[in-house]
């Protein structure tokens, strides 16, 4: 099974699925990790951006553990339809279900005090402000999935509504 989860940083998103990674003792793949893992190699020329090479990598990573039996759970902004297009073939060419999750948090002044006063906790990797947040390109769902507003969800009950939508094979 793979988990794919989508939302704005500060949405509690990245939260959310490691505590659902532990419950179902999956595989988790975080972007923030393998784009700084990218950015540290010394592969890239300075100043350079990651652009596309992790979502391709994490789409690798959770194809070979699918292909493994194990069940994983992608974390990651996914701001854009091209992007859940492709996790959901990954798991479409694996033979495995999926479920995709939306994070938002609807109090507007909550979710910019999140993106205000967060740390990173991912080494090297800087969390992006609130403008950067505020105005990142972020295309509309066009499609259903299990959408959780951390605003009213907390992170328990919101994993376990996670588990309850999960499909069953």
């Amino acid at each position: 099974m793979l988990v794919i989860f989508g939302g704005l940083p500060g949405t509690g998103k990245s939260t959310i699925a490691r505590q659902l990674a532990e419950r179902l003792r999956a595989c988790y793949l975080r972007i923030d990790t393998i784009e700084e893992a990218i950015r540290t190699s010394g592969v890239l020329a300075p100043g350079a951006e990651v652009g596309p090479a992790g979502y391709i990598t994490t789409y690798r990573l959770a194809a070979d553990n699918l292909r493994m039996g194990a069940c994983v759970v992608a974390d990651s902004v996914n701001p854009l339809k091209i992007t859940r297009d492709a996790f959901r073939e990954v798991a479409e060419r694996a033979g495995v279900a999926f479920l995709e999750v939306e994070t938002i948090c609807s109090d507007v002044e909550e979710h910019r005090r999140r993106v205000e006063e967060r740390s990173s906790d991912t080494e090297g990797h800087t969390p992006p402000s609130w403008e950067a947040v505020r105005t990142r390109r972020y295309e509309a769902w066009d499609r259903p999935r299990l959408q959780i507003d951390t605003a009213t969800s907390p992170i328990a009950q919101s994993v376990d509504r996670i588990i309850q939508s999960l499909p069953r094979r």
